[in-house]
C-alpha cells in the first residue's frame, strides 16, 4: 500500500449556487475525497458570480454547511464575469485562493493589464482560461496566442500569472521560454490532455470539453513539458454536467468532463505504469507543487493510502459526482483510491 500526501486539485466546478442539478458542494466534495483530494479550488462560473463580499458569502455558506474536504474558492477577475470592470482585488484577497474568470478569456488586452496590475499591488494570483473568441475554439492559436499577450503583459507588471488547462505544444513552448527569461507564470493541465488527443474523440459527449483534445503532438509536449517542470500542476478541470445535457452526441452536448474520481488511477496506469514519469513527479504535480503555489493549507495529517497493484475497472455509476460523464468509463486501471485522511480523521475509506 503506497500512501502520500493527500491531493490538491486547483480547478474544479462544484456548481453551488446556481447550478445545483449538475452538482452540489456536498456531492463534489464527496467525490473529491473518493478521488484521494483533501483540497480544491472551485471557480467562480456561478449564479450569482463570486465578485464581491456579499456574492462570494453565497457560496461560502454552502461550502460552511456541507463540504467534506477543505473547499477555497475562486473569486472573479471582472463583475459578472463580463470582462468589462475589475472586482475589489484588496476586498476580496484573504477571501478566495486566486482570480480567475474561468470558462471566459478575457478578450480585452488594457483590462487584463490592469488586473494584472491590480494582482501585483495585493500579492494574488491571476489564474487564466486564455481563449480568444474571435478564433474557433479548435485553431490552438485561441489559446496559445492569448497566453503569448498575457506573458507580456505578466513580465510588464510583475504578477503571479497562473495559466489553466494548457492543451497545444504552443502553449508549452512559450511558457517554457518565459519561465527561462524570469517570468512569474505557473501552469497546469488535465489529465485528458495528458492521456487523449484528437484521435480518441467518439461521438459522445463524454469526449467534449473545453479547451478541446488536441493532436497526438500536443500530447506529447504537454508530457514533456510535466517532465521537465514546464508545466508545474494537474488540476482535474472536474466538469460536472447533467445526463441530459452530456447526451446529445458530441456536437450537440455541453462542455466539461468529470474527473476528480478518476485523475490518479488514470495518470498512474498510462504515465507512471508505462514509464513515461515517475511516481514522485506525479504526487508533485497533484499534491506538494498545488499547495506550494497557491498557499494552501499543508498539514502531514491530509494523507491519500493507494492501492498500486490490484487492477479495476472505471465505472462512473457508482461515482459520488453527480456527474457521469468522462471518456475513461470502462477503462481498466491500476491506482485505486482506498483511504483519504484529512486532519487525522478519515473521510473516505473502501
Amino acid at each position: 500500500m503506497f500512501d502520500c500526501l493527500s491531493f490538491a486539485d486547483v480547478h474544479v466546478h462544484l456548481r453551488e449556487p446556481g447550478f445545483t442539478s449538475k452538482e452540489t458542494i456536498l456531492t463534489g466534495t464527496r467525490a473529491a475525497a473518493r478521488g484521494g483530494y483533501t483540497i480544491v479550488c472551485p471557480m467562480p462560473n456561478l449564479n450569482p458570480v463570486p465578485d464581491s463580499l456579499e456574492t462570494l458569502s453565497v457560496e461560502q455558506a454552502a461550502i460552511d454547511r456541507d463540504a467534506v474536504v477543505r473547499v477555497l474558492p475562486y473569486c472573479s477577475i471582472t463583475k459578472g464575469r463580463k470582462g468589462l470592470e475589475l472586482v475589489d482585488f484588496a476586498a476580496l484577497k484573504g477571501r478566495c485562493c486566486a482570480f480567475s474568470d474561468d470558462g471566459s478569456g478575457v478578450q480585452s488586452e488594457d483590462v487584463m493589464r490592469e488586473a494584472m496590475k491590480a494582482a501585483a499591488r495585493e500579492g494574488v494570483i491571476i489564474a487564466a482560461h486564455c481563449e480568444d473568441n474571435s478564433l474557433p475554439g479548435t485553431d490552438p492559436r485561441s489559446e496559445w496566442g492569448q497566453i503569448q499577450r498575457d506573458l507580456e503583459l505578466c513580465a510588464e507588471t510583475g504578477c503571479h500569472y497562473h495559466v489553466c488547462h494548457i492543451s497545444t505544444k504552443e502553449s508549452v513552448q512559450l511558457i517554457r521560454e518565459a519561465k527561462a527569461r524570469g517570468v512569474n507564470v505557473t501552469c497546469e493541465t488535465a489529465p485528458h490532455y495528458l492521456t487523449l488527443c484528437a484521435d480518441d474523440v467518439l461521438d459522445d459527449g463524454r469526449f467534449r470539453m473545453n479547451p478541446p483534445l488536441r493532436s497526438a503532438a500536443d500530447r506529447e509536449a504537454l508530457i514533456e513539458g510535466l517532465k521537465d517542470g514546464t508545466i508545474d500542476v494537474i488540476a482535474t478541470d472536474h466538469a460536472p454536467h447533467t445526463a441530459a445535457e452530456k447526451g446529445r452526441g458530441f456536437a450537440g452536448s455541453a462542455m466539461g468532463i468529470i474527473g476528480m474520481e478518476t485523475a490518479f488511477p488514470v495518470l498512474y496506469t498510462k504515465l507512471v505504469r508505462s514509464g513515461r514519469i515517475s511516481l514522485e513527479r506525479l504526487v508533485e504535480a497533484m499534491s506538494t507543487a498545488p499547495r506550494r503555489i497557491f498557499g494552501l493549507p499543508d498539514t502531514p495529517d491530509d494523507r491519500v493510502f493507494i492501492d498500486l497493484d490490484t487492477p479495476f475497472v472505471i465505472d462512473s455509476s457508482s461515482f459520488a459526482s453527480k456527474g457521469r460523464s468522462t471518456p475513461f468509463d470502462g477503462w481498466t486501471v491500476y491506482g485505486r483510491i482506498v483511504k483519504t485522511i484529512m486532519n487525522g480523521k478519515t473521510i473516505f475509506e473502501i
